[in-house]
């Protein structure tokens, strides 16, 4: 009998390195940022085992385990060194971002990858033991830790079972239904790509009656999704309007369209709003339709109606940005005068290391943005929405796994490429005038750094019509917070007056 050329040990080892860092190539091509959508979780887990299994067949040996996922990462670490963002680049277990890059991007992948990887190598080197005939108990394994090693091999086993069927749950919508408990005749409940600057991007949309106004959401960010918010918070205007909530590229839904970043720019996110407003006039035959923003939604909403007016009705601001740069300077004040205080030494040492904003790295604006709300703390407890925000609407169907855990990796990776972008953008004095109604709707306990200059905005914008409206209980996510109050303003007082 010919003895198969892998049973030499360097011939082996040759193998199972080929195969994983061939996998770890083809990985780095088509997922840079490991996998984000249902169909790359899977064949990631797939693709793990078969490579581990390669690896373990030709080793026969539990070193298969160690081998092949090393091999993998060293390959697919260097092949991706030029892909940009946190979720990528360095590992920063001091940053809370920092953190959650790590456990959402690595080691996530290292669930989908890796692991499958170790479960094939262990396979491999058992089902090629056997069919050589070798002893069962061999390199020091007494009979109790073999059957340690079987039990934990099936959990593995049922782990991934498990971990696939999860992924394979796909996301959708309820149908809107009437009082007969049937969907309604002329009503539309959907999740939906559009063809948008060479992508396919994600959009929600939901409404009673397709004849009535459509309202454009852009959600904050850059980078965030608010199709789990407007689902479990938006049923109220879902009767009166219909509601497209539209998952920016790289965002939510949309964050497999991220590539190529270098053509990600606020010139190119805004086209997108037009492009998106374009279709939905089309399709549901309305020459103009309302465009509703919260955060870095409304930046986008102010350059796609101060760019084509003769698209809108009218536009709705919750949360309103002005000037970004001038906003992160007067959070970054604000966070250390709080710092010294309230004798936080350690965050009065490190703002005052790394001075006032604008930074290169998005991960120098955690320590001021993410203390702003102890710094101007209120009660959420009469709201919708609480103290948590758009975390507390991850666990809707709309959402795959995948999706639920990319919202937030997906952020950090938009944030990164836009919010460069947006450091020369003052309102103030590059939008004097807009040619529709504008609506503000604040919360009353909406940060000094973004309240303020939204104020000075609103007192020198010429409109049409303006007016500013405050829910007393809200802050920065008014909308969301108060709906019953936001779905009022746009019934009473938008729809009205446009």
């Amino acid at each position: 009998m010919v003895r198969p050329a892998w049973r030499d040990r360097r011939i082996a080892v040759a193998v199972a390195v080929l195969a994983a860092g061939g996998y770890g190539l083809l990985a780095a091509w088509w997922t840079p940022r490991g996998p984000v959508t249902n169909s790359q979780a899977v064949a990631a887990i797939v693709a793990g085992v078969l490579v581990g299994a390669v690896a373990g067949v030709v080793l026969r040996s539990r070193w298969a385990m160690l081998l092949g996922p090393v091999a993998f990462m060293v390959v697919f670490e260097v092949a991706r060194m030029g892909t940009v963002g946190p979720m990528v680049d360095g590992i920063h277990p001091g940053s809370t971002y920092g953190l959650v890059a790590l456990v959402l991007g690595r080691g996530l992948h290292a669930v989908l990858a890796l692991v499958p990887m170790l479960l094939g190598g262990v396979l491999g080197a058992a089902a090629a033991r056997r069919l050589a005939g070798d002893a069962l108990v061999r390199g020091g394994w007494s009979k109790s830790g073999l059957w340690t090693r079987r039990v934990v091999t099936a959990l593995l086993v049922v782990g991934l079972l498990g971990l696939t069927v999860a992924i394979l749950r796909p996301a959708g919508t309820e149908q809107i239904l009437g009082p007969d408990g049937k969907p309604r005749g002329s009503s539309v409940a959907e999740l939906i790509r559009v063809p948008v600057g060479g992508h396919d991007l994600a959009m929600m949309i939901r409404g009673a009656d397709i004849g009535n106004p459509v309202l454009l959401y852009l959600a904050g960010g850059p980078g965030g999704s608010d199709i789990g918010a407007m689902r479990r918070h938006g049923q109220l205007l879902e009767e009166d309007f219909t509601v497209a909530t539209f998952d920016q590229r790289g965002a939510g839904k949309s964050a497999d369209n991220l590539e190529p970043t270098a053509t990600l720019t606020l010139d190119r996110a805004v086209s997108d709003a037009i492009e998106v407003t374009k279709y939905l006039r089309q399709r549901f035959g309305q020459d103009k339709i309302y465009v509703v923003g919260n955060s870095w939604g409304t930046i986008l909403g102010v350059l796609a109606v101060q760019r084509h007016p003769e698209l809108y009705r009218a536009f709705v601001g919750t949360g309103q940005m002005v000037d970004p740069r001038e906003t992160d300077r007067l959070f970054y004040a604000d966070t250390l005068a709080w710092a010294r205080r309230t004798g936080d030494t350690t965050l009065a040492e490190t703002l005052t290391a790394s001075g006032p904003p604008p930074y290169a790295d998005i991960l120098d604006y955690e320590p001021a943005l993410t203390r702003i709300d102890a710094v101007h703390p209120y009660d959420h407890t009469p709201n919708a929405e609480g103290a948590g925000g758009f975390a507390e609407n991850l666990f809707v169907p709309e959402y795959s796994l995948m999706e639920q855990v990319h919202n937030l990796p997906a952020w950090l990776d938009v944030f990164a490429v836009l919010y460069p972008h947006l450091q020369d953008i003052d309102f103030r004095t590059q939008v004097p005038v807009l040619d529709v109604p504008v609506y503000l709707v604040q919360g009353r306990h909406e940060q000094p750094g973004r309240a303020s200059l939204a104020e000075q905005w609103f007192q020198q914008l010429k409109a049409p019509s303006k007016q500013m409206i405050v829910f007393d209980t809200a802050g920065h996510r008014s909308l969301f917070e108060r709906p019953d109050l936001f779905h009022q303003v746009m019934t009473t007082t938008v729809l009205p007056q446009t």
